[in-house]
């Protein structure tokens, strides 16, 4: 807002305004509470409650009106759309808003890969803020394709639209010190920081927040994120396609907790928003446990844009950019119009206007395995080994151990107690790195799933039932320059690719949703029984997440946070 004096003239009725939408239920965010009346907009601006005169009228005739909402922690990357797509697909769900960390484009493609998420997302009807990837790798246990450390932290957050440093996943580094991550946080002091401490507790907590991370979107549990809140943490409630912690975690919303509770998506497949909305259907889910939409709504509006220190968004007020959400129905949530900058961008459930496309071929070809042959075999020995547990719904993993089953000196899948092989696959540099696991809960039978979307470095992941069907799949995922795959009998059942990165689809949302859904229903063909089975899988290669993981160097013991040998009680050298 450069000329604020056409605002005030506006504000004064010396000139006459935009819009005026007339006869609303206005949500005023600072009071938490509903009044009537209307809303006058100048050049995106909403300059106060009326106008002497409006170059047009539009009677709202009493629907609520309440301010865009705001994703206050998401990946791009993870819907597997385009920018351009993405905007297309939340519009219409109110979301006007997002704070996203291009960390995933940047494990592959480095700081190229973050230009091209700022020069995406520069022209669209959302607003886009970045938060610059703290932690590419993730961790030393993994092979990425690219490594950002201080210096280019600072250079990144000189970039436009760039709040502050994204989610900081590496905790050991920064409770013990780790010279990089000290300078990394020193770059940002001032600036939002995200953190990303799953479990994190007591003294290291207490240190973990010392050293700048003043949010959280990893909480599982009550008690968690009451003792992070008691620590000054923001608590971002997480309502994923597999991360759901929203049923958990909404007793921690209060009148009292509101400006510290806000609400995230993190990693959320384009299918979910077909079918569940985007922050507008966490909304929903609030109010359908009985939380008033007074509350919830400016968890998700003005307590989320003042924790990223956005001050012009997230409230109906003279100064605030007019990013509107018209409200057929306050219950339901269901969204009639969408107001980005004061210019109408959705109604009725559909994106009206253009949204500009962009494309660079420095985000093409981005699988690089080499012509190395792909083997997952495992060579039998003594004693149990261990194997990661994959329960529903959630991105945590145990451990278990158990006798495997063998033959002709070598271990095979135990379909019968759902042991089957889980392979990482090195994509970036054809070092031919694979790692080989075990893992029990994708309760498979025949065939294997297989996908170069493998947190946080993005290999090529793949589970399954037989060695010839995970190199089949593994294969498919190279032809196509990165997606996702399910394959039996070594032929392909169904398939979404992302030739952006390996990450995300050039392809509109019902497309990606539609292949998404053949992929989900291709597994349950299977036998897998998991919700949502390729985002479970793309998680289980996050060596910063417990508690048992895999990367192409083998398998991580997170809460060690070293590698640990597949036979227990072997060393890494047997």
């Amino acid at each position: 807002m450069n000329n604020k004096s056409h605002y005030v003239s506006a504000a004064r009725g010396i000139e006459p305004v935009d819009l005026l939408l007339k006869n609303a239920r206005i949500l005023d965010v600072f009071a938490g509470v509903f009044f009537e009346g209307d809303v006058a907009i100048c050049d995106g601006v909403i300059t106060g409650f009326g106008a002497n005169a409006a170059e047009e009228r539009m009677d709202l005739d009493g629907a609520w009106l309440i301010p865009g909402l705001i994703d206050a922690h998401m990946h791009i990357e993870s819907t597997q759309l385009s920018p351009a797509e993405l905007a297309r697909a939340i519009l219409p769900h109110g979301t006007t808003t997002l704070i996203a960390d291009p960390h995933e484009i940047a494990n592959v493609l480095g700081l190229p890969g973050i230009r091209y998420m700022i020069e995406a997302t520069k022209d669209l009807p959302v607003d886009v803020h970045i938060m610059a990837p703290s932690c590419v790798p993730a961790t030393h246990l993994e092979t990425s394709g690219a490594t950002i450390g201080p210096s280019e932290i600072e250079q990144i957050l000189s970039w436009e639209r760039v709040l502050g440093l994204g989610e900081v996943m590496n905790y050991p580094a920064v409770i013990n010190l780790d010279p990089d991550m000290v300078a990394k946080l020193r770059a940002a002091c001032g600036r939002p920081i995200d953190g990303h401490a799953p479990g994190l507790a007591g003294p290291d907590l207490w240190a973990y927040v010392i050293s700048g991370p003043k949010t959280d979107h990893e909480c599982t549990t009550l008690a968690e994120a009451q003792e992070k809140l008691r620590a000054g943490m923001h608590i971002l409630i997480r309502e994923g396609t597999t991360a759901r912690n929203l049923d958990a975690l909404l007793p921690l919303l209060t009148p009292q907790t509101a400006p510290f509770v806000h609400f995230c998506t993190d990693d959320c497949h384009a299918e979910t928003i077909t079918q569940d909305g985007h922050i507008d259907g966490i909304i929903k889910k609030g109010i359908d446990h009985g939380v008033a939409p007074e509350l919830l709504i400016p968890s998700a509006t003005i307590h989320a844009a003042r924790t990223y220190g956005l001050s012009d968004v997230g409230a109906i007020a003279p100064g605030y950019r007019a990013n509107l959400v018209v409200l057929s129905d306050l219950k339901s949530m269901r969204v009639d119009k969408v107001f980005a900058r004061g210019r109408l961008v959705a109604t009725s459930g559909k994106t009206v206007v253009e949204i500009p496309r962009y494309d660079e071929e420095v985000v093409r070809r981005s699988v690089n395995v080499g012509s190395k042959p792909l083997s997952f075999s495992i060579a039998a020995q003594t004693g149990d080994v261990r194997v990661i547990d994959v329960p529903p719904d959630q991105v945590v993993t145990g451990e278990m151990h158990t006798h495997p089953r063998t033959q002709d000196g070598h271990i095979i899948c135990d379909i019968k107690h759902d042991v089957v092989k889980l392979a990482v696959v090195e994509r970036h540099h054809a070092t031919g790195n694979t790692g080989i696991g075990l893992v029990h809960g994708f309760s498979l039978k025949m065939g294997a799933l297989a996908s170069s979307v493998a947190h946080d470095s993005h290999n090529i992941i793949v589970v399954g039932t037989s060695d010839a069907d995970m190199r089949a799949a593994v294969e498919a995922i190279i032809d196509m320059d990165g997606g996702q795959v399910a394959v039996h009998d070594g032929k392909v059942l169904a398939k979404l690719p992302l030739p952006i990165a390996g990450l995300m689809s050039d392809l509109a949302l019902l497309e990606v949703a539609k292949m998404g859904m053949q992929l989900k229903q291709a597994a349950s063909s299977l036998g897998c029984t998991l919700p949502s089975p390729f985002m479970t899988l793309s998680f289980l290669a996050l060596p910063v997440i417990p508690s048992l993981k895999l990367t192409d160097r083998g398998l991580v013991d997170v809460n060690k946070f070293k590698i640990v040998p597949l036979f227990v009680g072997s060393d890494l050298h047997s």
